[in-house]
């Protein structure tokens, strides 16, 4: 996922040749342009453009949980509204980050709620730098897994983040400061961490600590 309509990174001119050429099964899209400075309309705009003529499954903008007129669901909300049915698309993409449990799942439902004739993919959440670090994290995944396993309505989720602690540290402190280094998948050896074991242990998440699904992220 990316955070501008064109990137320099991902330049969106190759997206269809980046699609064919690594088989992506799956496209997520932008990055949490709710807070990006993306208006609902430029983003159906460039979906329909860009994103429906892509053969494969298709996931709307990820969207925060904020809960500002606007922004997360209300800004989804408002997408859909402006494709005035033209956008082709398979999920709906929520990133999540808070303290609790209850929390979490309420949100999820309450996507769901609003939602209802769609799957909901989950492709980034965790804890918001909780003060039990990695054992709170752990704690709260395994509700989490067990809850996500159980709503037919939810197709896959990622919790935050596929890195290591020193990764992540060396690539995106403002991460660290907002989530810490708790949630993190691998161990700087390499190794699953507690959560990653966890996930291969619990989870039935598409998403495989050691064998990526076939997605593909512009």
């Amino acid at each position: 996922m990316q955070r501008c309509l064109d990137c320099s990174s991902s330049p969106i001119a190759e997206l269809a040749s980046r699609q064919a050429a690594q088989h992506w099964a799956t496209v997520f899209t932008l990055n949490e342009p709710d807070i990006n400075g993306i208006s609902p309309s430029q983003a159906a705009s460039w979906y329909i453009q860009h994103i429906n003529p892509l053969a494969i499954k298709k996931a709307l903008p990820a969207v925060t949980s904020s809960g500002t007129t606007g922004q997360g669901l209300s800004w989804v909300s408002q997408m859909i509204s402006a494709c005035a049915g033209r956008c082709y698309f398979d999920y709906i993409n929520l990133h999540w980050y808070g303290t609790s449990f209850a929390a979490f799942k309420s949100y999820v439902q309450s996507a769901h709620s609003r939602f209802p004739n769609y799957q909901l993919v989950i492709t980034e959440f965790a804890l918001q730098n909780p003060a039990g670090g990695q054992a709170a994290q752990v704690a709260f995944f395994r509700e989490a897994f067990a809850f996500l396993d159980g709503a037919s309505y939810v197709h896959l989720y990622f919790p935050f983040v596929a890195t290591s602690p020193a990764l992540l540290q060396a690539n995106d402190a403002s991460a660290v400061a907002y989530v810490g280094t708790g949630s993190c998948l691998y161990n700087n050896d390499g190794t699953p961490s507690a959560v990653g074991n966890l996930m291969r242990t619990t989870s039935s998440a598409l998403f495989q600590v050691n064998d990526p699904s076939g997605a593909g992220y512009i």
